[in-house]
């Protein structure tokens, strides 16, 4: 099993990326999360996440290891596939999932597309535990989410109506510019 490839990007799309390591091309299926942090032409290492079945063998690759450990958490619940998997990290980043799963939200879940309610429902019942025994190294990779101001943001604007997603952008964007707020 792979842990991670360094290599040279050769080829970028949003759904795949080949690495290029000692001239061997690795096709690696990522998230639009992890597309977002890649360029063209650029040395990089993705962590991996390795799927052997009968008769195919699929690297999933993830910038960070938390997206990895939250991928591998979706796959263990029943009707979720890697592909699916994959989706919902593209759809939700890390940080809205943990939250949504660990405060019962199963609109966040809803909206990506190809989830329904008693999937979302399963989700959060299934990783729920498996997620809240991790909240101490949860609150450390997602920092963000315990900040009442964030809190406090997000939710007075999502009162004004504007759009869940779109007011997280913004407020990483004002939180990583202004690490002291």
């Amino acid at each position: 099993m792979f842990e991670y490839i360094n290599g040279y990007i050769a080829e970028i799309t949003p759904t795949y990326v080949v690495l290029e390591n000692s001239g061997i091309g690795y096709h690696i299926n990522i998230s639009l999360n992890t597309y977002g942090q890649l360029k063209k032409g650029q040395e990089c290492q993705l962590v991996i996440h390795e799927i052997i079945r009968e008769d195919s063998r699929s690297l999933f690759g993830f910038f960070d290891k938390q997206e990895r450990e939250l991928f591998r958490l979706l796959i263990t619940v029943n009707g979720v596939g890697a592909n699916t998997a994959r989706l919902i990290l593209s759809s939700v980043n890390s940080g809205e999932l943990v939250n949504a799963i660990s405060s019962n939200n199963v609109d966040v879940l809803k909206s990506v597309k190809g989830i329904g309610t008693k999937t979302a429902q399963r989700i959060i019942i299934d990783l729920k535990d498996k997620i809240s025994n991790t909240d101490a190294e949860i609150n450390q990779i997602f920092g963000e989410q315990s900040n009442t101001l964030h809190k406090d943001a997000l939710s007075a604007l999502q009162m004004l109506g504007f759009s869940k997603p779109a007011i997280e952008k913004v407020l990483k964007k004002i939180l990583k510019d202004n690490a002291g707020l």
